[in-house]
């Protein structure tokens, strides 16, 4: 059961990633990721105050502000690799952030095995692989320097969620997103915009937020109830559901490399689970 939330979380993160980038196209990346967060922290504070009287636990807030702001870090240079770069190589490079919550779980005392080494080799190998015609001046560079900070950013921010889940799944959700909306309302007022969203946009955007705090949700409820390791593999699998809806709805082909090297970094981060 506890799989099948990770892979649903999957699902979630992968679709609205794609429809995000999407928007990132026309729309900067930060107005894009500011409405989105923004939008879903008001859907879930609702959700809060329904249930604050049952709220228990006292260790979330400080993991709460550290998932907000990496994985807030995360989500812009994604949106923005999306924007300007393939998504089917952008994705599963950002989706090695899988790797951050395992070596940050050894560096607490956890002991992986020889085949999980073996995974996050091959997953490097995958996202080398993916980004050669990027690399090679075909494309600017620029888009998978992005997905690899993101893949840090989303990294740090599964691992602290798992953490703060551990004390309250809900107010570690609400607190992250209260972190990031304490950004963007700073950056706003600098610089005195709204990041040129019209009222047509909001529903779009509301929808968008909703799927990227779902499988957070799901995320959370997996890694806090089962192994952090096991749901973050199974959570970091989005790129095929990112892939698929660029397939379906761009007609993005791939290059044999790419395709090579994408199925490689998605089979590492496979092998890892095990």
């Amino acid at each position: 059961m506890l799989s099948l939330l990770a892979l649903a979380s999957s699902a979630a993160w992968g679709t609205s990633d794609f429809f995000a980038g999407l928007f990132s196209r026309r729309r900067p990346a930060v107005a894009v990721v500011g409405w989105t967060q923004a939008l879903a922290f008001l859907a879930l504070s609702v959700v809060v105050l329904t249930q604050l009287g049952e709220v228990t636990g006292s260790g979330w807030p400080l993991w709460s502000i550290g998932a907000g702001l990496s994985g807030l870090t995360g989500l812009l240079c994604f949106y923005t690799a999306l924007s300007t770069g393939t998504m089917g190589v952008v994705a599963p490079i950002a989706a090695l952030g899988v790797a951050v919550p395992v070596l940050l779980g050894v560096a607490t005392g956890d002991q992986p095995p020889a085949l999980t080494w073996v995974g996050m080799g091959v997953a490097v190998l995958g996202a080398t692989l993916a980004s050669g015609p990027e690399l090679s001046g075909d494309v600017s560079t620029r888009p998978v320097v992005l997905a690899g900070i993101a893949a840090v950013g989303f990294g740090l921010a599964l691992f602290c969620l798992d953490r703060g889940a551990r004390s309250s799944t809900l107010m570690t959700l609400w607190g992250m997103r209260a972190t990031s909306v304490v950004v963007f309302c700073v950056v706003a007022l600098v610089t005195r915009s709204l990041g040129g969203v019209v009222a047509r946009e909001v529903p779009p955007l509301f929808l968008i937020g909703c799927g990227d705090l779902t499988a957070n949700g799901l995320f959370a409820i997996a890694s806090s109830r089962g192994e952090v390791s096991v749901a973050s593999v199974l959570g970091s699998l989005f790129p095929v559901v990112t892939i698929v809806w660029a397939r379906l709805v761009l007609k993005e082909r791939l290059r044999p490399v790419q395709q090579a090297g994408a199925l490689l970094a998605l089979a590492g981060a496979a092998i890892i689970a095990v």
